[in-house]
C-alpha cells in the first residue's frame, strides 16, 4: 500500500526528517484502512463535499496545497531570510495531513461520496488530529491540522499554520460556485 500512496502523492519524499516522513505515511495508511479506502478510491474522492460535482480529487488538492506551501516557504526564505522562522518539514507534513481526516469523514454510498456517521459528528480537523496523535505526529504539526479550517479562527496560528490556512483556502475558493 505504501508504494501506491507514494505514487499518488510523491510529495511525501520532500519531508527530510525520515522519522517524521514515516509517521506521516503511517497516518495515511492507517486512515485509509480505517475508512476502508483503496488508492483507486482516493483518485475519485472529491476534496470537498461543499462543491456539487467537485471534479478535483483529494489527492490533487493535497498535492497542490503541499506544493504551494513549499513555494511560499521558499519565497519567504529568499526575501526575509532568518527574520521569519518556518519549519519546512512541519509545514510539508501539515500540508500532507491537513485533510487526512476526510478519509474518516467520508464514505461512499451508491457511487457517491457522502458524510459518514463519524463525519456528521466530527469534522476532519478533529478526526485528523486524533489519528495523527495516535501515530506520534509532533504537536506543531497537530496545530497546523487543527487550525487549518474555520475551527482555528479563534487560535493564534504559527507561521506554518498561517501559510497552510491561506493556501488551503486558495485551493478552495476559486472552485466554489458563484
Amino acid at each position: 500500500m505504501r508504494e501506491e500512496i507514494l505514487k499518488l502523492i510523491p510529495e511525501f519524499t520532500f519531508i527530510e526528517d525520515t522519522e517524521l516522513r514515516e509517521k506521516v505515511l503511517n497516518v495515511w495508511e492507517k486512515a485509509m484502512k480505517a475508512g476502508g479506502w483503496s488508492p483507486d478510491n482516493l483518485k475519485k474522492m472529491p476534496f470537498t463535499l461543499l462543491i456539487p460535482q467537485c471534479h478535483i480529487s483529494l489527492v490533487e488538492h493535497t498535492r497542490s496545497v503541499t506544493r504551494m506551501c513549499m513555494a511560499v516557504e521558499e519565497e519567504f526564505r529568499d526575501i526575509y531570510g532568518r527574520r521569519i522562522k518556518i519549519n519546512r518539514d512541519h509545514l510539508i507534513a501539515g500540508a500532507l495531513l491537513h485533510d487526512v481526516g476526510k478519509l474518516l469523514e467520508y464514505e461512499e454510498e451508491n457511487g457517491r461520496f457522502v458524510k459518514s456517521k463519524s463525519g456528521k459528528l466530527l469534522r476532519h480537523p478533529f478526526s485528523g488530529v486524533g489519528i495523527c496523535y495516535g501515530e506520534g505526529i509532533p504537536d506543531e504539526v497537530l496545530h497546523i491540522i487543527a487550525t487549518h479550517s474555520k475551527e482555528g479562527d479563534m487560535i493564534r496560528r504559527t507561521p506554518e499554520a498561517v501559510i497552510l490556512h491561506h493556501v488551503d483556502f486558495m485551493n478552495f475558493e476559486p472552485f466554489r460556485e458563484r
